[in-house]
């Protein structure tokens, strides 16, 4: 049995996409991220980093943490949703390392400062939006007469779609980006992707966030 530690943010919803995808069995573990349980002396064992989410898998005894290490696990564990060809696999990890690099840390400052931050110095709304909008591009470009990152769906998807699925929820569009936009919503028509953004709970509502952004 597996065990998930989550909450209802992007990278665990790559983890729960994943898992439901794949068909396997599963357990999972709200961590009461508000209230700072993250950074108890309990939660700090299973993650030093204090992030979720965290996969305890009971059978052998692993506990893993970094969303796409998970993912790789998981991939690997289950012999599928990521290439085993030798071309394929190379392209899969850099872009599994681009997706945590840069995608993930890039899209969560532009949300941070252009929507949460009590004060928004320009300086760092346009900066991050600048990069958003770059990597947006880079996003883009990849996808150009492709349907999915790698020959086939997989695992590179879900790492970029729970990225994309919040920053879209935020109020980002990417109706602009017609090769981005295609994608994403062949991805959202997927039955294991559409429960795994709820599990074990859904992203919260930014509109507030936004309101105050736009008046601001």
């Amino acid at each position: 049995m597996l065990k998930l530690y989550a909450h209802g943010s992007p990278n665990p919803h790559k983890v729960s996409i994943a898992l439901e995808e794949l068909e396997l069995p599963y357990e999972t573990r709200i961590v009461d991220i508000p209230s700072g349980e993250q950074f108890s002396a309990e939660f700090i064992q299973l993650n030093p980093n204090s992030k979720v989410p965290v996969l305890v898998d009971k059978e052998t005894g692993h506990t893993l943490y970094e969303s796409n290490a998970i993912l790789l696990y998981l991939a690997e564990k289950t012999g599928r949703l990521f290439p085993t060809n030798p071309e394929q696999r190379w392209k899969g990890l850099q872009l599994l390392f681009f997706q945590a690099a840069s995608i993930g840390p890039m899209f969560g400052q532009r949300a941070h400062f252009s929507l949460f931050a009590p004060e928004k110095p320009s300086y760092a709304v346009e900066r991050y939006q600048k990069e958003g909008n770059r990597l947006t591009n880079v996003l883009e470009s990849l996808l150009m007469e492709r349907e999915y990152f790698l020959n086939d769906y997989s695992i590179v998807d879900i790492a970029h779609f729970g990225w994309l699925w919040c920053s879209t929820h935020q109020g980002f569009s990417i109706q602009s980006y017609p090769n981005l936009s295609a994608w994403f919503d062949r991805i959202a028509t997927r039955p294991a992707v559409q429960r795994g953004v709820t599990i074990p709970l859904p992203l919260p509502d930014f509109t507030p966030f936004q309101t105050a952004n736009h008046h601001s």
